[in-house]
């Protein structure tokens, strides 16, 4: 935690006292079911009232997401919470956010179990409101997604303890996350905002029995059989089921130990920082290896599951390279080898470059565009980027000639290698010139240096 993030949190419990929130192990009402005198309204002008004993949020046009939130701050907790929700809304309820000036002028922040009506199907899920995006889409536990159930009441359990958070709707196992942060903040109940003369106006979101006692080690390891898949942003450490299941870090978080670059027999001595837990690209004239140049494993590697977090800046060009030979391109530029592309969408070129989206963030560039609704037709974009100084997740899986890529917990991308179909893609790009592209059966792994500011960290692998 640097030392503003932690004059923020004293400040936090010096106003909102902890002792009150985890003194005892007993259950304890958040909702007196007469009125909402503990707690305030933040952000927008959404209606709240209090029902038979529920709390009703009701939709309004042209306001902003409305927060219904708790005077008091909690860290390690147990929430239990019904929910019933109109047709066609999306809610959530908050834990360990906050709303600070400083912050986007008090905007609500931090963690959120999404409750959503929609064919996406994420009801149950782990969102960073306001900050990070998703940090648990249901695409990580598919099968979890049938437990919500619509126009009915639906209970969730939402248990934090230190890094772990776990998540249950109606008994079934949701989401088992590792966060990067442990952080004191307040409960909140969203009304989401619609827009302007939206037909979703007067509809309502009921809360009731609200309630939540403190947490212990044992309320997040699951009673019986865990189902929900682990997702871990620990910074450059692997979890103890990580270690068991075969993972390995590719990078060690401090030293360039594994890594040469790909045109040099050691580490390059520029245009590469290493500080903080970072593995940087330093910025230059964004020119392709034209700096410090490509890094690449000094292992070849064949089957594997890569996963890299990357955060990019504005402008910012990039990429992931696998089954690369760094013996074929002996000129200028970039080493060879199959892409996931890390690009500006927005703002840089090349994102027009190419065919049909090709060359942009996530795609397997000059190759096949990324897309999202290719393989889940039900979400509502194409793609999900967290945009500049938050954190995204590439993760690239090779089982024999299919490889897949990911961004952020989502499949964008796959096509099988060794195909007609395959040299078909590579003859009209511009790799046609390479003989037998992306037919080696090891390569090296590479980060690329085209002169833009990207950092990567816990990158990590499990060979296959």
């Amino acid at each position: 935690m640097g030392a503003a993030a932690g004059v923020v949190l004293l400040s936090l419990i010096a106003a909102f006292p902890l002792h009150s929130a985890e003194g005892s192990g007993k259950w304890v009402p958040l909702f007196n079911g007469r009125n909402l005198d503990s707690w305030r309204v933040l952000n927008g002008t959404a209606e709240y009232r209090v029902e038979n004993g529920e709390i009703v949020g009701v939709s309004k046009s042209g306001t902003p997401n409305t927060f219904l939130v708790t005077n008091t701050v909690y860290t390690n907790f147990v929430l239990e919470f019904d929910i019933k929700m109109d047709e066609g809304l999306n809610s959530g309820v908050q834990f360990r956010s906050n709303s600070i000036e400083s912050y986007e002028k008090g905007r609500v922040h931090g963690l959120q179990v999404e409750c959503e009506d929609s064919k996406r199907a994420w009801a149950g899920g782990i969102y960073d409101e306001g900050r990070k995006g998703w940090r648990y889409p249901l695409e990580y536990n598919p099968a979890a997604k049938t437990a919500y159930k619509k126009g009915v009441w639906n209970t969730f359990r939402v248990a934090a303890f230190e890094n772990r958070v776990m998540v249950w709707v109606n008994g079934v196992h949701i989401v088992n996350l590792m966060e990067d942060a442990v952080e004191a903040g307040f409960f909140g109940l969203q009304v989401h905002a619609i827009g302007k003369n939206d037909a979703l106006a007067g509809k309502q979101v009921r809360w009731r029995n609200i309630r939540m006692k403190p947490a212990t080690a044992g309320d997040v390891a699951v009673p019986g059989k865990r189902t929900a898949p682990e997702v871990s942003y620990l910074h450059n450490v692997l979890t103890e089921k990580e270690k068991a299941d075969g993972w390995k870090l590719l990078w060690d978080g401090a030293t360039s130990k594994g890594w040469r670059g790909a045109k040099l027999a050691g580490f390059p001595t520029q245009g590469w920082l290493i500080k903080d837990g970072m593995l940087q690209v330093q910025a230059a004239n964004g020119g392709e290896a034209t700096n410090g140049g490509d890094i690449v494993t000094e292992k070849k590697y064949k089957d594997f599951i890569l996963e890299a977090d990357f955060s990019f800046t504005r402008g910012a060009n990039s990429g992931i390279k696998y089954f690369v030979d760094t013996e074929l391109n002996k000129g200028a530029g970039s080493s060879i080898g199959c892409e996931f592309q890390i690009l500006d969408d927005d703002v840089h070129a090349d994102a027009k470059l190419g065919v049909k989206g090709n060359r942009t963030m996530g795609s397997l560039y000059d190759l096949i565009t990324a897309n999202g609704r290719e393989y889940h037709p039900d979400l509502p974009r194409d793609k999900y980027v967290n945009g500049y100084g938050q954190w995204n997740r590439a993760r690239i899986v090779v089982r024999g000639g299919t490889v897949q890529h990911f961004l952020n917990g989502i499949k964008i991308v796959e096509y099988t290698r060794q195909t007609q179909m395959w040299r078909a893609l590579v003859a009209y790009s511009k790799y046609r010139d390479w003989p037998n592209f992306g037919d080696a059966e090891y390569g090296n792994i590479l980060l690329q240096d085209h002169g833009s500011d990207v950092q990567f960290r816990s990158i990590k692998i499990k060979e296959l």
